[in-house]
């Protein structure tokens, strides 16, 4: 929790911005793993955290502009919990931390929600991704299910993605520390790596260090199959002459959020055929990072990134003709069919619960609709304060480039014959999280992990 003037100075922005109506902010509740008492880790609502700061289940809160009201609703404990989970300050002891006088019992948010629909107003909400808070809304508003994300409220979407976008300097300094606790995770699974190991071994030491923190900010991807984006299947041997894809990312107990992705030979040492990929990744990450600079379009930057891929590729064969036509036919989304990066805070993809393209797009920044280009989450304009990371990627998906051979896509651009040699190559993903700066960007946390070809095998070996 951070001092009770941001969270006061945070509320005060938003209700400026939105300048009249009532706001609902819904906090997550605790689930059950397997029955009832046995409850997954808890996690509160990202939103809910950034303007009231409260760390616990079962809590609501509405801004009411008009009327000048800022209410959080919770339930005071009773002695039941008081035996299993000791005594705990009162919700408007919790309330007084952040600035917040008026307090009620949770069941009174209905009360408020009812008069002012009585009064006819709009209740402005944020899509709910948690089924529990679909029925609250639905008990509470009186929508049903399949309408409640369609009614959910575009002008509190966009005031809060507009605020939270621009991180702040408390912000960054914990987003600094993620990201150093992510560099120990990942740095520790490259030097305990061995042939023989069975993936999950690896992913449990890297889960263990997160929870010196808090949590992994996501299900760790660990892989000998880096050709599927996401493999969260961890039961295979380390085998000598493979390539291991691990994503995975540190969340701290104030829930920003790390996300970095290094690609480790098993054995310790790169092939020529790996290191020849490996290199171009490692050349199109670091061009990125050059490029970045506030004004330009992440777009853009994306662009000028599957170029560099693609020249690479040509060099050793893969890919022919013009480049520039290539890129624009989307060649390079055979080899990377996933977007350069996203934001990044306290969510590891920051803010997608309310809607990706409110998030990476604007009225003036559309998404594509061509394949590959079309999973790029952030698309915008950059500014100083934003947080994105820079992850591009090569893979060789067989089912695919099966497809696209098949059907003569980009055909003009692509050795398929070539592509024989690499169909159980796997993947190769480099990630590291940036923070946009008045001039270009910066690394986030204090060391960077190992990056090019001789900094993986010597810390390997």
């Amino acid at each position: 929790m951070f001092s009770k003037d941001i969270y006061v100075s945070r509320r005060k922005k938003l209700a400026e911005s939105l300048k009249r109506g009532f706001y609902l902010f819904l906090g997550n509740s605790e689930a059950s793993f397997n029955y009832t008492d046995n409850q997954y880790l808890f996690r509160q609502d990202s939103t809910f955290l950034y303007y009231f700061g409260l760390d616990a289940p079962d809590l609501a809160a509405i801004i009411d502009v008009d009327n000048g009201k800022q209410i959080i609703f919770g339930n005071d404990v009773d002695l039941a919990d008081i035996i299993w989970m000791g005594p705990q300050p009162t919700i408007a002891e919790q309330a007084a931390e952040v600035g917040v006088t008026e307090t009620y019992p949770l069941c009174k948010l209905a009360d408020f929600v009812k008069e002012a629909m009585a009064k006819d107003r709009r209740v402005h909400y944020l899509p709910p991704y948690r089924n529990l808070a679909k029925m609250q809304i639905n008990q509470l508003l009186d929508i049903p299910f399949e309408y409640i994300k369609e009614h959910s409220s575009t002008e509190f979407i966009k005031a809060v993605v507009a605020m939270r976008l621009i991180k702040e300097p408390c912000e960054i300094a914990e987003i600094d520390k993620a990201c150093d606790l992510g560099y120990t995770m990942h740095l520790t699974a490259m030097k305990m790596m061995k042939l023989g190991m069975v993936e999950q071994e690896l992913v449990g030491i890297m889960e263990g260090i997160a929870r010196t923190g808090y949590s992994v900010s996501f299900p760790i991807i660990l892989s000998q199959h880096g050709e599927t984006l996401h493999n969260h299947k961890h039961d295979a041997i380390l085998e000598d002459g493979r390539l291991c894809v691990i994503d995975a990312g540190v969340e701290l107990a104030s829930h920003y959020a790390s996300d970095h992705t290094r690609t480790i030979p098993t054995g310790g040492r790169f092939t020529e055929q790996q290191k020849e990929v490996y290199t171009i990744v490692s050349t199109a990450q670091d061009f990125a990072l050059q490029k970045v600079r506030p004004g330009i379009t992440y777009t853009e930057v994306h662009l000028d990134v599957a170029r560099i891929i693609l020249q690479g590729l040509k060099n050793i064969g893969l890919v022919k003709g013009d480049l520039d036509e290539a890129v624009q036919m989307g060649a390079q989304a055979l080899f990377m069919p996933h977007g350069l990066g996203h934001h990044m805070g306290l969510d590891v993809h920051d803010m997608e619960n309310l809607g990706e393209n409110y998030v990476g797009y604007d009225e003036d920044h559309v998404r594509s609709k061509q394949f590959g280009l079309s999973s790029l989450r952030m698309g915008n304009v950059l500014r100083p304060g934003h947080v994105i990371t820079d992850e591009p990627g090569i893979y060789f998906i067989p089912a695919l480039i099966d497809k696209w051979k098949a059907e003569g896509t980009c055909k003009d651009f692509i050795n398929f014959d070539a592509l024989d040699k690499y169909r159980s190559f796997g993947g190769i993903r480099i990630e590291d999280d940036f923070l946009v700066t008045d001039k270009g960007c910066r690394l986030l946390g204090h060391k960077r992990l190992p990056h090019t070809v001789e900094e993986v095998e010597k810390e390997m070996n």
